[in-house]
């Protein structure tokens, strides 16, 4: 009985595994985009808005179409007024400005605010860490930021990193750049040089060492 369920586990095997070299060989993923920042300079972030993000918009004199609304997952909203707004990327004001120019067709010389609650922002604006980081998450971007305020947020390393083996992944110029860091002689003994600016849609990799 043995021998015949192990005869049976083969032929299944053997199916899975033509069947995989019919059809699944053929069938690739293509590579996944990493989409640039639009800040390339530390001493010129702007908050850009992203999916999730809570907008309260204000129009002056117009309480009944003023209110507060959540971006939706493909980076629009809906007013009282106007439907599928692209608000994704922008900065507040350029929203604001935005709203205006969409509202003046409805009342007279609109004036629009805006601002920001909840501050998710789109995915080219935070920074990840992944790799034997504590907590390896995707972080907010904050201005001025540095790998040693980033590294605190997630916890240090764990004890199996490599943290001097360490990379960032950073597109410039369209082209993606890989740099070398040194996390383990940053935050373990304390060389203050190891610290580098970081700029949104930076991507930390941290390895786990050989032993």
């Amino acid at each position: 009985m043995q021998l015949i369920k192990i005869n049976k586990l083969s032929k299944v095997a053997s199916l899975v595994a033509l069947l995989c070299v019919g059809g699944c060989a053929t069938n690739q993923l293509p590579q996944a985009t990493i989409h640039a920042s639009k800040t390339t300079d530390i001493s010129d972030y702007k908050y850009l808005i992203g999916p999730g993000d809570s907008l309260n918009i204000f129009v002056w004199r117009n309480p009944e179409i003023s209110g507060t609304f959540v971006v939706r997952p493909d980076g629009k909203i809906t007013t009282s007024l106007v439907e599928d707004i692209d608000v994704s990327g922008k900065t507040p004001t350029e929203l604001a400005r935005n709203v205006e120019q969409i509202l003046a067709t409805y009342i007279k010389d609109p004036i629009v605010t805006v601002s920001v609650g909840g501050f998710v922002g789109p995915y080219s604006e935070q920074v990840r860490v992944i790799g034997q980081a504590a907590s390896p998450q995707a972080i907010n971007y904050r201005e001025n930021m540095t790998l040693l305020d980033l590294m605190v947020q997630v916890g240090g390393l764990t004890q199996f990193a490599d943290g001097d083996s360490a990379k960032l992944v950073r597109v410039v110029s369209g082209q993606q750049q890989t740099y070398n860091i040194r996390i383990d002689s940053l935050i373990n003994d304390g060389d203050i040089s190891a610290n580098v600016d970081l700029l949104p849609g930076d991507i930390v990799i941290i390895p786990e060492a050989w032993f």
